[in-house]
């Protein structure tokens, strides 16, 4: 299945944190917990460029999330999927939004003067639910 049930899609909306998997160099897992968001049929993560969750994606673009639901996490989403797209273009602002939504605040309060955010769009391979 590559798409989400419509009893899970309140997942992608409300402030539930994603569990994000990359994979190293080395062949090893790296994951990550991220804010994410969903455009109707791709999920989109942000992170600062250099780190190495974006080397990880850049390089090897194949990924997996899971998503709890905060108020019973034996219900969540496991999402399969890949890198469709990597942007610079627009990061910014999707940073802002991410931080409305999980911190309620119009601006994301952490960020670096030298920083360059990145904004990936993961393309859904497979999806699994549970609860």
């Amino acid at each position: 299945m590559s798409t989400v049930p419509s009893a899970y899609k309140d997942l992608l909306e409300k402030k539930a944190f994603a569990s994000l998997a990359t994979v190293n160099a080395d062949g090893t897992p790296q994951v990550t917990p991220v804010w994410f968001d969903w455009d109707g049929s791709h999920i989109r993560v942000n992170t600062a460029k250099g780190r190495i969750k974006d080397k990880n994606m850049r390089s090897r673009p194949t990924v997996a999330l899971a998503i709890m639901d905060p108020e019973n996490p034996y219900r969540y989403l496991q999402i399969k999927g890949r890198v469709a797209s990597v942007t610079e273009t627009g990061a910014d602002a999707h940073i802002d939004a991410l931080a409305k939504k999980y911190l309620g605040k119009d601006r994301y309060p952490y960020r670096k003067a030298d920083e360059v955010r990145v904004t990936f769009t993961i393309a859904l391979d497979r999806v699994q639910v549970t609860g």
